[in-house]
């Protein structure tokens, strides 16, 4: 009996803990922090919690915060503690604390340093501006309005051609004489994204374009590792003296009275920030601990032949209080940046009425109108250049407005939502209208950064082979990243093959396109 009623309670216990759910922990963070998902999974293995992430730039953390978008989320972890300070008005965020840190650092390839005469010696953001203005280096860098990476880097720009202050002021961002060699400096970066992660990823797969970039350390030390690996040469890393700034990754849990969910947190993080996973996160090229410094580096990863030094005292610079860094980030989207020369290529066929037509002029207007793109850090600039291609069975006639009027930019917004869904779908000689009308500005191309934004749901008639036949006599195309944005019933295959033929990526939209769209803009 005894032996029977034992199997019955031990049965009712294994049914029992199959009927009870893993608490799970969803985390929005970086991109730049991908390479620890395997080191959380483990944790959570360990704890019985299920740790999924999300990944996000650290600006879009700081205006979901703000707008109370992320209620899907449980945890952030953004770049920089500031995103956190500036978004979360509503106190919903605690227990925030740095997991590790990594400056931001201006990486090129070793021949390039050799070329300038950097190798081994104290470079500042003077130089880099003079190298850029004399055509000598050829880099990319995140847009500072969309990832923790590119906003540091333009902060430590402006720190340094403001004279090295105590602190950056809202007087400082009014100074034509600091506005005017910032401008400059971000007129030679030559390829934009909204992302770290991606930007390093385009570094390695457009190797030949690009001398460098402005990135974070660790993912420097990922990228050399490929480098290096593919027998390749690795990138140096130049810590601008009096321009550099460090991402300290703060975690912090948002906080809706979940108490389990709060405890499954309070765990994992005290198992990150435990010595075990300290030594795992720093043989990542992380710096983890109390300092920057690093007790017997590693030098396989912290590789001093590849100017990395684990050890040397760093001095960074100060970021503002957070209404400067807001006005610091407005000055960088419409005034200082490079200009955008971008073409929308919208599908106006009949499978978009109704939703899918509701949502694609939706995600215009959160660029055209004037309202919606400052709350998104989205607005255009006065060189900005805007050229749509409304498309069904064919290419429609062609939109354009240049600059950032107001009026104009409505007047621009009423004509796209006036258009009416209806036809095929003919995204390939759309595609080749969008090369077509970027040519007649190849001249002036240099002067901005290009881009074509692709949105559609369907399938397309016509050939790709078609397309790429024709796109010999387009000498830029490698310089042209596409952006294809998905929703509805959209064919990633189909969209995937013609991603090929450019530089850029696939975005989903199905879910929320307008969210999909800035993503993608972010990039432009």
């Amino acid at each position: 009996m005894r032996h029977w009623l034992g199997l019955v309670l031990v049965g009712l216990a294994f049914w029992g803990c199959k009927s009870r759910p893993m608490p799970e922990l969803v985390i929005v963070s970086g991109s730049e922090n991908q390479q620890l998902e395997p080191l959380l999974a483990e944790i959570g293995r360990d704890l019985g919690v299920s740790v999924r992430m999300n990944y996000q730039g650290s600006v879009d953390i700081m205006l979901g915060l703000e707008q109370g978008t992320l209620s899907e989320f449980d945890a952030v972890w953004p770049a920089q503690s500031i995103w956190i300070e500036m978004g979360d008005r509503r106190h919903q965020v605690s227990n925030v604390k740095s997991i590790m840190r990594s400056p931001v650092v201006f990486a090129l390839k070793g021949s390039v340093v050799d070329r300038l005469g950097w190798r081994d010696r104290p470079v500042r953001v003077s130089d880099i501006l003079a190298a850029a203005e004399q055509g000598q280096v050829r880099f990319a860098m995140t847009s500072a309005t969309q990832s923790n990476s590119g906003a540091v880097a333009y902060l430590g720009m402006l720190h340094a051609l403001a004279g090295s202050p105590q602190v950056l002021t809202a007087e400082h961002l009014q100074n034509a004489d600091i506005q005017d060699p910032v401008r400059r400096l971000l007129k030679g970066v030559n390829r934009s994204s909204g992302s770290s992660g991606w930007l390093k990823d385009m570094m390695l797969q457009e190797y030949d374009r690009f001398d460098g970039m402005f990135n974070y350390e660790a993912l420097v030390i990922e990228t050399n590792q490929e480098l290096v690996r593919r027998g390749q040469e690795p990138l140096i890393a130049i810590y601008p003296e009096d321009g550099l700034a460090v991402a300290d990754h703060p975690l912090g849990f948002i906080d809706r009275g979940d108490a389990q969910k709060k405890q499954a947190f309070l765990q994992l993080q005290e198992r990150l920030l435990n010595e075990s996973s300290r030594a795992k996160i720093i043989q990542m090229g992380r710096r983890a601990g109390l300092g920057l410094n690093i007790d017997n580096p590693n030098t396989a990863v912290f590789n001093p032949s590849w100017g990395i030094d684990a050890t040397r005292t760093i001095s960074t610079v100060p970021l503002p209080a957070p209404e400067t860094l807001r006005t610091a980030l407005e000055l960088y989207q419409v005034a200082l940046r490079k200009p955008s020369l971008t073409v929308y290529v919208l599908d106006f066929s009949g499978s978009m009425a109704g939703e899918g037509e509701n949502q694609l002029k939706k995600a215009m207007g959160m660029l055209l109108d004037p309202n919606q793109a400052k709350r998104y850090l989205l607005q255009p600039s006065n060189r900005d250049v805007h050229l749509i291609v409304p498309f069904s069975s064919r290419p429609l006639d062609v939109l354009s407005a240049e600059g950032n009027e107001e009026a104009t930019l409505r007047q621009l917004l009423h004509q796209v939502e006036s258009r009416e869904a209806g036809g095929g779908t003919q995204i390939y000689s759309a595609t080749l209208k969008a090369l077509e009308l970027l040519q007649e500005r190849e001249r002036e191309m240099g002067d901005y950064f290009p881009a074509i934004i692709l949105m559609t749901d369907g399938l397309s008639d016509g050939s790709l082979a078609d397309l790429q036949s024709q796109m010999n006599q387009f000498s830029f195309v490698r310089d042209v990243p596409l952006f294809s944005i998905t929703f509805g019933e959209a064919d990633l295959t189909q969209l995937k093959e013609l991603n090929t033929l450019f530089p850029g990526r696939v975005f989903d939209g199905s879910k929320n396109l307008a969210d999909a769209f800035r993503k993608a803009k972010g990039y432009n």
